[in-house]
């Protein structure tokens, strides 16, 4: 049985259309016809395939290459295997980008996973929620009351979308994700199993143990901003927890009541910001990185991955440890307790 081909290509194109596309300049014009199928990474080219060398440190795979085609810098194109259209592009992943993404747009813009076009009859949607012309609603996604969900925007099987919410535009929200108490802007992915809306991890000691504080805030996700799979995302608590525009965030992040979260931030998996945490825009997050309540993050500031944030981060600094300090500190303790343990070591090997 032949194994399954999830995105198959939408069209080929040409290397000289590859060229017209994204700037490249095509070394051989007599290579202009050469075409192109499906993309593949650097070390699997095969023919029909275009692959990108984005340096000299992977200049070797050139060599033995069987691909159709090659993006890469202007001073490594003497390097490609005659017979193979050589294209020179000062940025050459950014110009396979472009290619990869003509040629398998639903690996990009999700879509119906049961392939309905409209409404399933196996939804259960409210009598009054709003669905603008265009929506696709799967079988057993759930539409709570005065519910809006703009045109274009595609609810996966089994997503929950609560009574009032809003959702934009040209949206996507995942296989079994819920939706509530939140304002959605447009082109938002929701992948699978995201939680957006529940209530905030706030509690309060009194006589009889701990009592629940009342999360009575929203959350607003505006344009274009992307949430992946298993992500949460708590409600505020008094005032809303927001997501920036453009901001692209992993799977398995928490984002918990009253974050603020700048445009066009980028966290990656297994992060963790605690209530009412402030990120300005551009912040970059590894993985794995920890921020405290109540702290500010600048805009620009990079955190290396399994940072422990503490204190305040200044804009544009990049920091790293756990506690997290600057970079280059934290480089240095590093180093200085690697000198320790070297030194102790080289005493006890001189008395052994």
């Amino acid at each position: 049985m032949k194994d399954p081909d999830f995105f198959a290509p939408a069209r080929a194109i040409t290397a000289g259309e590859v060229a017209s596309l994204t700037g490249a300049t095509l070394a051989d014009p007599n290579h202009a016809d050469i075409v192109i199928d499906h993309v593949a990474a650097a070390s699997e080219g095969a023919a029909g395939a275009l692959i990108f060398i984005d340096g000299k440190r992977n200049a070797h795979l050139l060599q033995n290459t069987s691909a159709s085609a090659v993006l890469c810098p202007q001073d490594l194109v003497s390097l490609v295997p005659e017979g193979v259209a050589a294209l020179g592009a000062g940025r050459a992943q950014a110009a396979f980008n472009t290619v990869a993404r003509l040629l398998f747009p639903t690996a990009v813009r999700l879509g119906s996973v049961t392939g309905e076009t409209g409404i399933s009859t196996r939804a259960a949607i409210a009598d009054d929620a709003v669905l603008e012309e265009g929506v696709i609603v799967e079988a057993g996604a759930v539409i709570g009351a005065k519910a809006m969900i703009g045109r274009g925007t595609v609810i996966a099987p089994n997503a929950v979308i609560g009574g009032g919410t809003r959702i934009g535009r040209d949206g996507y929200v995942g296989p079994g994700a819920s939706v509530q108490c939140a304002m959605i802007g447009d082109r938002v992915i929701i992948h699978a199993g995201v939680r957006i809306g529940q209530d905030g991890f706030g509690y309060l000691p009194g006589p009889k143990g701990l009592e629940k504080i009342p999360q009575i805030g929203r959350v607003v996700v505006q344009d274009d901003v992307e949430i992946g799979a298993n992500t949460t995302v708590d409600r505020g608590a008094l005032t809303d927890t927001i997501i920036g525009q453009g901001t692209k965030i992993d799977n398995l992040v928490q984002v918990a009541h009253n974050v603020k979260i700048g445009r066009s931030c980028v966290i990656a998996g297994h992060c963790g910001l605690s209530g009412s945490v402030t990120l300005g825009d551009f912040v970059m997050l590894g993985g794995r990185v920890g921020i405290a309540d109540h702290i500010k993050i600048g805009t620009g500031a990079q955190l290396a991955a399994s940072s422990g944030v503490m204190t305040d981060v200044p804009a544009g600094e990049r920091w790293a440890g756990s506690p997290a300090q600057p970079m280059r500190e934290a480089f240095r303790e590093l180093a200085a307790l690697r000198g320790l343990v070297d030194g102790k070591r080289r005493k006890k090997e001189e008395r052994g």
